[in-house]
């Protein structure tokens, strides 16, 4: 099995170009990750409390690995609770299949 060869992709960020390489199959993954920073740190330069290009990227990366982190902790807050869930209705199944005693 081969792998397509990577090819240049150039995004821009923030009034820069960037040429980054990447095979086919991830460059729409690539072109919204580069869309989404872009977003990003406009909003921290238009904010106006932070200076400097990598200031900005700074903040942009901390707000968004922040946000990474709130959903990866909520996603593991609906898995326990679905575990949960799966436990007591498989409680509640095996119970009513127990041949009663008479």
């Amino acid at each position: 099995m081969s792998q397509d060869p990577a090819t240049p992709v150039t995004v821009q960020i923030l009034d820069k170009e960037y040429r980054i390489s990447c095979v086919p199959q991830e460059r729409p993954g690539l072109l919204e990750s580069a869309r989404i920073l872009d977003e990003r740190m406009r909003e921290v330069r238009q904010s106006g409390r932070v200076l400097g290009a990598d200031r900005v990227a700074v903040m942009a990366a901390l707000n968004l690995i922040y946000e990474l982190i709130q959903e990866r902790d909520r996603q593991a807050l609906t898995a326990s609770r679905l575990q949960s869930l799966q436990e007591r209705l498989t409680e509640t199944v095996n119970a009513q299949s127990e041949p009663s005693a008479s």
